[in-house]
Parts: C-alpha cells; structure tokens; sequence
C-alpha cells in the first residue's frame, strides 16, 4: 500500500510543473520574468540588499550559479548593485523600482491564473490550503536551515497545526 507520504511526493512533483499559469494550464504569455528571477527578485525585496554571498547562503546555491542570475537582472534593469548600507565590503543587490513594478505585475498575473483555477473552491478550503503549504514549506526551510522571510498572515506564522 502506498502511504499518504507517496502520494504528497506525487503531488509535489506535478505542483512544480504548473508555475506560471495561463488559462490552459501552461506558462502565461504575458509572463516577463523567469522562475529564478522571480524567487530572487521576491528574496531581495523581503530581506532587502543581499550580497552573492548572502544570497548562497539563502538559496543554497553557489556563487557562479547566482552571479549569472543577478546579472541577468541587472542588466534587464531589475536588480542594481550598491555599496553595502551597513559599510560591509561586500556589494550588495536592490530590487529596483522597475523590478517591484515587475515582480508586482507578475505575481498579479499568477494570482488571477490562481483564482481561475480555485475558482469553485469555498474561500475557508483556500485559506486552509495555504496554511498547509506555508507549513510544508516553513519544516522544509527548518529542516534545512534556510528560513524565508515572511510577513504575518491570518493563519499565524506556521499554518494550522492538528
């Protein structure tokens, strides 16, 4: 018999093909940013200027990996690099006004393909399924060690707990 655990791993596998979806249930066309801009575009305006090195740390990546990333970004305007704030050698990356006003306009798009698809669901199912992925997503972080920053939302800062 297959354990309630298989069939989370299944359905976490066919969870990671759907981002950014379209009415058809592929990427959406207005979509501007890729998948790894989107995550570093999303980590930077939480945490605020981050350096590569702060940023492996977050991701887990090495530096190469994210060097290509920021400066992807960077030169589509994104992403700036600035002295450290805090006077740190190191340079850091901001999100630029440009890059929330993507990142804005792309997590919208990704929020109305959402709505479509629960669209039939009770807003109570809703909430309960984000609590429950915000758990299954903060034991992954814990486990880890990579915690995401996050801001308070109705269903506390863990999920539901049963």
């Amino acid at each position: 018999m297959v354990g309630a655990t298989h069939e989370v791993e299944y359905e976490q596998m066919l969870l990671s093909r759907h981002t950014f979806l379209n009415q058809r249930g592929g990427r959406r066309k207005d979509a501007v940013l890729d998948r790894s801009a989107y995550i570093l575009l999303s980590r930077i305006r939480m945490q605020g200027p981050m350096s590569i090195g702060e940023l492996s740390d977050a991701f887990g990546l090495d530096a190469s990996t994210l060097n290509r990333q920021t400066a992807a970004t960077v030169r589509a305007g994104l992403a700036e690099r600035i002295p450290d704030p805090d006077g740190g050698m190191a340079r850091k990356f901001r999100i630029t006004a440009e890059g929330a006003r993507v990142l804005d306009e792309e997590r919208e798009g990704i929020v109305r393909s959402l709505d479509r698809v629960m669209a039939d669901w009770p807003e109570e199912d809703i909430a309960a399924f984000a609590a429950y992925l915000k758990r299954f997503n903060t034991d992954i972080e814990r486990l880890g060690g990579r915690p995401w920053p996050r801001v308070q939302t109705r269903s506390g800062p863990n999920g539901p707990r049963g």
